[in-house]
């Protein structure tokens, strides 16, 4: 069936009283107050799609922006949080309440663009992803894409992080594309219902339901303290010594040593400083089925393998600087949780640092990583760190010093995050999705950072790049590609 042509008209709803009241997480609240810098704290998804034409089903018709806002403004019914604002709460009443929007309307959500090639897609994702979502209003945007080479169309998706992270960024897209042949979602009125908003809670509701958390917290004080010190554990676990860049066995004892030492500062480099608030992004995309072989080959994970290229990649690239450090801090998120859905989103992650050798033959620089991050899992790192950082961050945030840390800090080189996709294809309006480029933001002196995602078989990795920082990017990402075809296949 074609999706309707006429948008969704904003209207007046009657407010209804439903009982419950959602609070952002802790961990949201952190991801609330490390919203700070040039650049928002926005994390998105480019989903590329086939042209029309006959064989497309409903994508044989012209998709315009009408037709893409009549049918999210169906399927948003299907993610109640995005129709929902994040309001404050007087003092005393506990941490902000996501609270349904009366005032929702598609069309200050979703908009459209023109592009000619990839190149202007990345281009118009990376301004969208770096334009800040009004607060007044339910924190997402979408943009459609047209003018493509061979009738090709592309959907931008822009979520604030405080709505989810990227396990749960996979769970909306599955309820905005179409629903597949076993999915009985098309049948259900969720898909079209449109939904009244639900009541404000009040004040004295507000303070009572905050004094009620306070007395569980209370009860649950010893099983927090432990999780902090897990959490603290969990940042030092992969960190290696300096000499184990040269590999091997006797990298890895020494690896194990310096374990024992702690948390040490990463080395300077020109890539860690402060980032302005354009970024870039460019892709590099290989078969799944190549990776997962060859990371099973190599007796360790598709992710160690990632490692391994990213630093390899990064190192090359400082070499041209003239710049040589042992290794580099990869921030690596960890979930909590395996799955989620789209009614329970929210972030449920933390982070573990892995230091990856730089100058070490692939191979070797591979099995080095693949020792520390089966220490780390050997260790029962599941996102404790989380606790810790969680308390110093929000800390941070109050003195209004976030800022100054995120620009200064000497934790961390770069992030690589790492989500698994659907292994089947996707379709949008009945457009084959023949692609899914993930992008988050970064903000402070992290002037490049990588987001992977596996989606129908392919894997894609996106650089994402400050590039007054990183002018020499499309190098990096070359770089990438041909570190993993080393290690993949291997002369």
């Amino acid at each position: 069936m074609k999706p309707s042509a006429e948008p969704v008209q904003a209207r007046p709803h009657p407010v209804v009283a439903r009982p419950g009241i959602e609070r952002i997480s802790p961990n949201d609240l952190t991801t609330l107050a490390t919203d700070r810098g040039p650049v928002p704290t926005n994390i998105g998804a480019v989903l590329v799609m086939d042209g029309g034409g006959e064989g497309a089903g409903d994508g044989g018709a012209e998709l315009d922006l009408a037709a893409v806002r009549s049918l999210l403004g169906r399927r948003v019914c299907r993610v109640p949080r995005l129709r929902q604002v994040l309001e404050t709460v007087p003092i005393g009443a506990g941490r902000p309440v996501w609270v349904d929007d009366a005032a929702f309307a598609i069309e200050r959500h979703v908009t459209g663009r023109v592009a000619h090639d990839e190149t202007e897609l990345l281009r118009v994702a990376a301004d969208l992803a770096c334009t800040r979502l009004p607060r007044d209003r339910p924190l997402w945007a979408a943009c459609w894409v047209s003018g493509l080479p061979d009738g090709r169309g592309a959907l931008i998706l822009v979520i604030h992080h405080v709505l989810t992270d990227g396990l749960g960024g996979l769970a909306v897209l599955a309820e905005l594309c179409d629903p597949s042949d076993d999915d009985d979602r098309a049948g259900s009125g969720a898909a079209s219902r449109d939904l009244a908003p639900v009541a404000r809670p009040s004040s004295h509701t507000l303070r009572a339901d905050a004094g009620h958390d306070r007395l569980v917290a209370l009860g649950h004080a010893w099983g927090s303290a432990r999780a902090a010190v897990r959490g603290v554990r969990e940042l030092m676990v992969a960190r290696g010594g300096a000499s184990a860049s040269t590999g091997g066995r006797g990298a890895r004892r020494e690896g194990v040593r310096a374990d024992r030492r702690g948390l040490r500062l990463a080395a300077r480099t020109s890539l860690n400083r402060p980032t302005g608030s354009r970024r870039r992004l460019s892709t590099v995309e290989v078969a799944l089925a190549d990776v997962r072989e060859a990371a099973h080959a190599h007796g360790c994970t598709v992710n160690d393998l990632l490692l391994s290229a990213i630093g390899g990649a990064v190192g090359g690239v400082l070499a041209q600087r003239g710049e040589h450090p042992d290794e580099l801090v990869v921030s690596v998120p960890v979930s909590v949780r395996r799955s989620t859905t789209a009614d329970r989103l929210g972030n449920d992650t933390g982070v573990a640092p892995v230091a990856v050798p730089v100058s070490a033959h692939p191979g070797e620089r591979l099995a080095v990583v693949a020792a520390r991050t089966s220490r780390q899992r050997a260790a029962g790192s599941k996102g404790a760190s989380a606790v810790p950082l969680g308390v110093v961050f929000r800390l941070l945030g109050r003195m209004g010093l976030f800022q100054v840390f995120i620009d200064h800090q000497r934790l961390v080189h770069t992030f690589v995050t790492n989500v698994r996709g659907p292994s089947a294809t996707l379709h949008f309006a009945g457009r084959r999705v023949a692609r899914v480029v993930p992008f988050a933001l970064t903000p402070g002196n992290v002037g490049v950072c990588f987001d992977v995602l596996s989606y129908a078989g392919r894997l894609v990795v996106t650089t994402v790049a400050d590039p007054d920082v990183v002018p020499e990017q499309d190098l990096l990402t070359q770089l990438v590609g041909e570190q993993i075809t080393a290690l993949t296949r291997p002369s």
